[in-house]
């Protein structure tokens, strides 16, 4: 019953005033990398893919543009989610938050300060800012750390653990679900009755995630959750999926909200 009534809630918030009182903003770059800015003003980024995004508008590259970073959230160890963490962590102090094994190879490669890493695993929740708790959980996917070799310049593979999804708790705010890389698992449905997402953020592009089809089940049938955010999809040849097969997936009996940002928008949940 609370969980009912908080999504209609949210999403009465949304499509009639705007933004509820209780609100993130969050703006999407491409791919999964996102934006998160809480009503305490702490920013969150997570997967910060953006130099090298071919969907992150020419406006948005500039990475000191960001301005203050207090946390960064790294789903897993491929390039296109590690993205330009490193450069961040280093010009903004952020600490970075990923799955311990990850984390000595961050170490090790000297890729993010060992002062600046939060190493935790899935299991039970972080608090790493004031207000904004944090879960990682299971996504069904791979994970590894390209990186070149400073001497010789060939690239080398290292550790990167599992791959994650995180569950964003902001206090006075909304519970925000980032999937990860990921294809479709039954315990989705434990996310959605533990954690009871206000906003889940999934992949639809295919080939290495979910497609339309697999993530309009996994809401459907598992997440059930309201409001939805597709990502990861149009960034490279191989991400076929587009928001338009996911709605027409979900088809005309879906009661919630598919939210289709474009690269550099920015929406308040």
């Amino acid at each position: 019953m609370f969980r009912c009534l908080k999504t209609f809630t949210l999403t009465l918030a949304l499509s009639v005033f705007g933004a509820p009182a209780w609100s993130a903003d969050v703006q999407w770059f491409g791919q999964a990398a996102y934006k998160i800015t809480t009503s305490r003003d702490q920013v969150i980024l997570i997967d910060p893919f953006i130099t090298g995004n071919p969907l992150t508008p020419d406006e948005h590259k500039d990475l000191a543009a960001l301005g203050d970073v207090d946390l960064i959230l790294v789903t897993h160890g491929h390039g296109d989610h590690i993205g330009d963490t490193g450069e961040i962590a280093r010009m903004t102090g952020a600490k970075v938050a990923l799955n311990a094994d990850m984390g000595h190879t961050f170490r090790t490669l000297g890729i993010v300060p060992a002062d600046q890493l939060i190493r935790f695993n899935k299991g039970g929740p972080i608090e790493p800012l004031e207000g904004v708790t944090v879960t990682m959980t299971h996504a069904e996917h791979s994970s590894e750390v390209v990186h070149a070799n400073p001497e010789t310049g060939a690239e080398q593979v290292y550790p990167g653990g599992e791959p994650a999804g995180y569950i964003i708790e902001l206090s006075n705010g909304p519970t925000l679900y980032h999937a990860g890389d990921t294809g479709v698992f039954s315990d989705m449905a434990f996310i959605a009755d533990y954690y009871r997402p206000d906003v889940a953020f999934l992949p639809i592009g295919g080939h290495f995630t979910m497609d339309p089809a697999h993530a309009a089940y996994a809401v459907e049938n598992l997440l059930k959750t309201e409001i939805v955010v597709p990502m990861h999809y149009g960034t490279f040849p191989p991400l076929k999926g587009t928001p338009e097969a996911f709605k027409e997936a979900l088809g005309d009996d879906y009661q919630g909200n598919v939210v289709v940002m474009e690269p550099g928008e920015t929406r308040q949940f």
